[in-house]
């Protein structure tokens, strides 16, 4: 990882974030806001939710109050024709896509007999397809980024790759769906680096307090850490040169990399050592 940290801005650059009205997605949305980049908000909450925080246009006005530019859409990115429709406004609007943040994934934690084709096909739908297709629907941007000289970067919120069968025993669809979106950034990064563009994977090393984790019965998030610690490292690794391909990034160790030494103020809880560590990591 490059870690020369002067003169790294995002200024300018224009973002394509996925699930971006809340939680990680809007975090990172509004870390690369303070730099002055364009983002697009993609995400299918438009009107608000009792249930679920925040919606595409309050996004908007977060990133607009740090001094980015935001273009909320609502996308189901399931849809192949709402995926092209978003990608032809966003180029539109801002000339062009520089980075795209494959973040919206859905989750159950159940296993077999509890898991409905409907909950399998959306964990799939969403994670594995949704990441692929906006991957590649971006990707003639992406190209044109590259060839401007932009840096161009696609950052996939999966975890590492592990065969290990303590991690699809307890909810084998869900792993499918998060691997999938592993397995995209695996063969990209691959297949991209021809083309000057970077693909990576970012993942945490704790529990993220989100609204998905809240729904989550047992979890106790003030066990957990806030979504800023995984914005804060996707800043880093959307900062370095496009040359940083095919890594699955764990953020805390994105940020130590970097010359971060205490890590306590992204907790729930100041002064908690004891968080809940989030899976796939062995």
């Amino acid at each position: 990882m490059d870690t020369n940290n002067s003169a790294r801005s995002l200024a300018g650059k224009t973002l394509f974030i996925t699930g971006a009205s809340r939680g990680i997605g809007l975090e990172v949305a509004k870390r690369c806001a303070r730099d002055g980049a364009n983002i697009v908000i993609v995400a299918k909450t438009a009107d608000p939710n009792p249930k679920l925080p925040g919606t595409i246009h309050s996004a908007a006005a977060e990133v607009e109050a740090l001094g980015g530019k935001a273009l909320p859409l609502a996308v189901d990115i399931r849809d192949d024709a709402a995926v092209a429709a978003a990608v032809a406004q966003a180029v539109a609007t801002f000339g062009g896509i520089d980075i795209l943040v494959n973040n919206a994934s859905a989750i159950s934690l159940t296993g077999t007999p509890d898991t409905p084709m409907k909950r399998f096909d959306l964990m799939n739908g969403i994670n594995a397809r949704g990441t692929y297709l906006c991957t590649a629907t971006c990707l003639p941007e992406l190209r044109k980024s590259a060839q401007a000289g932009r840096n161009p970067q696609v950052l996939t919120m999966s975890p590492p790759l592990s065969l290990q069968p303590h991690w699809f025993a307890p909810h084998t669809a869900y792993t499918m769906a998060k691997y999938g979106m592993s397995m995209c950034t695996l063969g990209h990064a691959a297949e991209f680096k021809k083309w000057g563009i970077a693909v990576n994977s970012l993942w945490p090393r704790t529990a993220i307090a989100t609204a998905a984790m809240q729904m989550i019965p047992g979890v106790d998030v003030a066990l957990c850490r806030k979504p800023e610690i995984m914005a804060d490292a996707a800043w880093y690794i959307l900062t370095q040169p496009s040359t940083e391909t095919g890594n699955f990034y764990i953020d805390d160790a994105v940020l130590a990399q970097n010359g971060m030494t205490d890590f306590d103020a992204y907790a729930m809880t100041p002064g908690n050592k004891n968080l809940l560590p989030d899976f796939f990591l062995d």
